[in-house]
């Protein structure tokens, strides 16, 4: 599973994506927000968790549940 898209259309560009993301899947290019290391990403849905526009989509291939951050 890895964070499969970010939805530029419903992206505010906040960077909450790139500042919790423990892997640094993620770059900006000035305020806009990029995946640059999809293959890094451990699955933690923390970006997906916490965008507030729900414009990040992780994938479900391998069927694992979101760790929630408590």
């Amino acid at each position: 599973m890895v964070v499969k898209h970010i939805d530029y259309d419903k992206c505010n560009d906040c960077g909450i994506c790139y500042d919790i993301c423990p892997l640094d899947v993620y770059r900006k290019v000035g305020r806009t927000h990029y995946i640059a290391y999809q293959k890094d990403c451990m699955t933690c849905f923390l970006c997906e968790l916490e965008c507030p526009t729900n414009a990040i989509y992780v994938g479900p291939e391998r069927g694992r549940q979101p760790v929630l951050p408590y």
